[in-house]
């Protein structure tokens, strides 16, 4: 089908639609915006609206559907939470002049990752912009939360580095090269994540990127940011503003900084470890029972966001950790928190609401939240002045500039109570715009007018049941009975004919109507002209307004977390250069809140005799979450919170890792038990000896020899080579002979009292190894029927009696388990010590005298059958 074969309206449509054909077409035709051909099938299916169809393309009718434009944003929430992106065309032109289809463009996208209404975003969920590419060796990471202007980048050299960041980020939507060679190398994690989008791989050039960051930023180079020499974070950054600005067809003036990080300048946590730990989402995708649901008591939405951060991003430098705790400390030493929390509860989500400040898509009642905001900063400049002592405060205190000028100027400008949208005005208050308040008076005297013209007219025309009204189709109208159209003066004009009424205008109705009429329409222009200048004079100070915002969402996590010290009994960690760790008593908050028992609180303590810890003991008996406990302590103490523990002391700590649980990963074709190697290899590769490392059950995915070979080497390996803080979980009590051979390795155990034929966990840590698995008891306990238990029964007596006659009759091995699997005729190697075999050692020492460039294949022949002899007649 030809362009021209459509009417004007569609061919404009279409080429519209050209360009952008990855994302849904809002058409704005009157009240409603249509979607046409494949859009309007999709969004029929994804929304639940009919679809219908308007003329015809290729003799087929065109699918049309269409949604009323005053109530997109709930339509446009849904589609976003689909992952879908919507283009919003606007008519730009005038109808009365326009000759053909009236000018239409794209004035906005929206987009996962490029969202500031507030009907789109959740409040307390930080909504990021995330690209990635690589240069030369590099992979360059940049991240915008547009809502709030906050811009980040960072140059990683691995690709385990780029994953852990991307899961910490957790982006709405993400950026990468559109080029199958970086794609290939990608781990799965990262291609499969929604909102993925392959964007032109010319956009990533590190030229031009530098020129548009350059240009952005109004800058000779980018040594101010850090990144001047980072080709790759250049390219990131430079691809992410060119996106943002694409998307909101705006400049982004508002984002005034571009901060370049390091990721050793955190505690490191990879994408394994941030899902075992359930730092802000839980195993099953959701945030209850998370730490974060935990701690989160924040008074304000942007300091529910920071929290979070500082979760998933636990710092290394010591001042800064300390000078958050000192705050905490100086905040319940003065009893400030109750204090400081009822002011912050006048706060609205200013970082966002500035953003759409800048943007000039603020509504009334940003600015009405942002007024209020500011008529607190002086409150909150009196409490922060007892709190000196404490140096973080104090800086607080000095980026909270009070602006008493703006506030009043809100205040005056905006009434109680506005309407949602400027868009029917009603929002400026009375007395602020002399000229719009006498524009309103002359729509407001109408009334009175209207109701003293409708008695004149009744004496008039002696008509008692006439009346003057309104409505927004046909204007003023005076309204008589059909019956009583007959006694009408000359000078009515009819102009309406209802069922049993007509109604008619006389000139002096019709003057007053346009008078009118004009007013209402300059005092909707004035109201609007007045309400854009007023975003003009906020963003004047913008920049102070931003800095004013950070301070208060830091202030509120500072105050948050000095509560939560207070209700969950925390204690003030202690960070040392000395290496080692002890905690005394420690707990995990999680476990605690949703348990209907007291917690058990234990010890750990980490020091050069005290690396590795072998922990035994039954299933249920609370391994796995003490080891969880132990590097949640670590985490909340190095983002400079209090921590659940009677005492804790921390020397450095570089990362966390993690290999708990079992897993498959099906859509990758990997086995459970690939899973847990492709976890182990990476902590091996990359732990050090200030890591916290968590092992829990390694090799119980293979056979019992393999497992117990591979979880006795691995433990080897971490005790003599990584020397790293290590809580070794594990069913094999041969490992428990490791503290024989190594200084820094230990036995502990978690224990449990075997009543009859039921067992009683007792959740305590030990020094020492377990002395049995109670892993019939455990069953038992999970519901598996009597009957199977009993003949398990049975088995395990029989091994055991197996186990002692090949006892007997062999040299000691080194297992020390009364339930290691042992079946006829096969015996469990002692895998620990080598025992002569003259067999072995006669068949080697042909080996070693053979030389394969010297055989004929006659001689080959003959060394064959001899080693075969060597090995028969042993």
């Amino acid at each position: 089908m030809t362009k021209t074969s459509h009417t004007p309206m569609m061919q404009q449509f279409l080429a519209i639609k050209a360009e952008h054909p990855n994302h849904l077409l809002f058409y704005r035709m009157g009240d409603f915006y249509e979607l046409f051909f494949d859009d309007a099938k999709k969004a029929s299916d994804l929304l639940e609206i009919t679809l219908t169809a308007r003329g015809k393309s290729g003799g087929e009718p065109i699918p049309m559907a269409g949604i009323p434009h005053h109530s997109a944003e709930g339509y446009l929430a849904k589609l976003v939470k689909l992952g879908e992106s919507v283009a919003i065309c606007e008519q730009v032109g005038d109808p009365a002049t326009s000759k053909g289809p009236v000018e239409r463009k794209v004035v906005r996208v929206i987009t996962p990752g490029t969202l500031v209404e507030e009907a789109l975003l959740e409040d307390r969920h930080e909504n990021l912009l995330v690209a990635i590419t690589q240069q030369d060796s590099q992979y360059g990471l940049a991240y915008l939360e547009v809502s709030s202007g906050r811009f980040e980048t960072t140059q990683l050299s691995s690709l385990n580095q780029l994953l852990a960041e991307v899961e910490r980020l957790k982006p709405s939507e993400l950026l990468v090269p559109d080029d199958d060679l970086f794609r290939e190398q990608l781990p799965e994690a990262i291609l499969k994540r929604p909102g993925l989008v392959r964007y032109p791989s010319w956009h990533f050039d590190v030229s031009s990127c530098r020129k548009r960051l350059i240009a952005h930023f109004q800058t000779q180079d980018l040594v101010a940011y850090g990144c001047d020499t980072q080709t790759a974070s250049i390219s990131a950054s430079g691809v992410i503003l060119h996106y943002a600005q694409s998307m909101l067809q705006s400049d982004l003036t508002y984002i005034s900084s571009l901060h370049t990080y390091q990721t050793t300048d955190t505690l490191v946590l990879d994408a394994i470890s941030r899902r075992n730990l359930e730092i802000d989402t839980n195993l099953s995708g959701g945030t209850s029972n998370t730490l974060a649901a935990i701690l989160d008591h924040t008074a304000t939405a942007m300091g529910s966001r920071l929290l979070k951060r500082w979760l998933n991003q636990p710092l290394r430098n010591r001042v800064i950790i300390n000078q958050r705790l000192d705050a905490i400390e100086t905040i319940l030493a003065n009893h400030q928190d109750d204090e400081l929390r009822t002011t912050l509860k006048q706060v609205g989500d200013m970082e966002r609401i500035l953003s759409r400040v800048a943007l000039g898509s603020a509504r009334p009642r940003d600015c009405l939240h942002l007024g209020r905001t500011l008529n607190a900063l002086p409150d909150f400049q009196q409490q922060l002045a007892n709190l000196n002592s404490a140096e973080k405060l104090t800086e607080l205190a000095s980026r909270m500039s009070t602006f008493p000028e703006l506030a009043e100027l809100l205040e005056c400008a905006i009434i109680d109570n506005p309407p949602i949208l400027i868009r029917d005005g009603g929002v400026i208050a009375p007395g602020y715009d002399a000229e719009l308040d006498e524009l309103r008076n002359l729509k407001n005297e109408a009334g009175d007018y209207l109701l003293a013209l409708e008695q004149r007219e009744k004496e008039r025309t002696g008509i008692s049941t006439l009346k003057v009204g309104y409505n927004r189709v046909h204007g003023y109208y005076i309204e008589i009975s059909k019956l009583q159209s007959e006694n009408v003066p000359a000078d009515y004009i009819r102009r309406q004919t209802l069922k049993g009424q007509e109604r008619y205008i006389i000139p002096e109705l019709k003057t007053f109507e346009d008078k009118i009429l004009s007013a209402g329409e300059k005092a909707l222009s004035r109201e609007k002209w007045l309400y854009q200048a007023l975003l003009e004079k906020l963003n004047e100070h913008l920049a102070e307004l931003q800095n004013c915002a950070s301070a208060l969402s830091e202030l509120d996590v500072l105050v948050n977390l000095a509560q939560q010290a207070v209700r969950l009994n925390l204690t003030r960690p202690v960070l040392t250069d000395s290496p080692g760790l002890m905690i005394e008593q420690g707990r995990h908050l999680t476990v605690e809140a949703v348990s209907n028992e007291p917690f058990i609180p234990n010890d750990a303590l980490f020091n050069e005799t005290r690396k590795l810890h072998i922990i035994t003991g039954p299933n249920m008996g609370g391994k796995s979450t003490y080891m969880r406990q132990t590097a949640l302590i670590t985490l909340m103490a190095f983002m400079g919170s209090y921590v659940p523990a009677d005492k804790a002391e921390l020397g450095p700590i570089d990362r966390i890792f993690t290999r708990i649980g079992a897993s498959d990963d099906l859509t990758s074709g990997r086995s459970t038990f690939m899973v847990e190697m492709t976890e182990t290899a990476n902590i091996l590769h990359h732990a050090t000896e200030n890591s916290l490392i968590l092992m829990d059950e390694v090799g119980r995915g293979t056979s019992t020899f393999d497992g117990l070979a591979l979880a006795w080497a691995i433990a080897e390996h971490i005790a003599q080579n990584v020397k790293g803080y290590c809580l070794f979980a594990t069913h094999y009590f041969e490992l428990t002979t490791l503290n024989e051979r190594f200084d820094n390795t230990i036995n502990v155990h978690l224990d449990a009292i075997e009543h009859q034929d039921s067992i009683v966990f007792l959740h305590q840590v030990q020094d020492g190894p377990a002395s049995q698995s109670y892993g019939l008891q455990v069953a038992a306990l999970a519901g598996v029927p009597q009957n199977v238990i009993q003949l398990a029964k049975q088995h395990l007596s029989q091994l055991e009696n197996q186990a002692v006659t090949q006892k007997n009759a062999t040299p000691p091995a080194t297992s020390a388990t009364k339930t290691s699997p042992v079946a006829e005729p096969i015996q469990q190697f002692d895998m620990f010590s080598v025992q002569p075999n003259p067999a072995l050692e006669k068949v080697q020492q042909l080996l070693e005298e053979i030389d394969p460039n010297e055989l004929t294949p006659r001689k080959a022949l003959d060394a064959l059958y001899e080693l075969k002899a060597t090995l028969k007649n042993s």
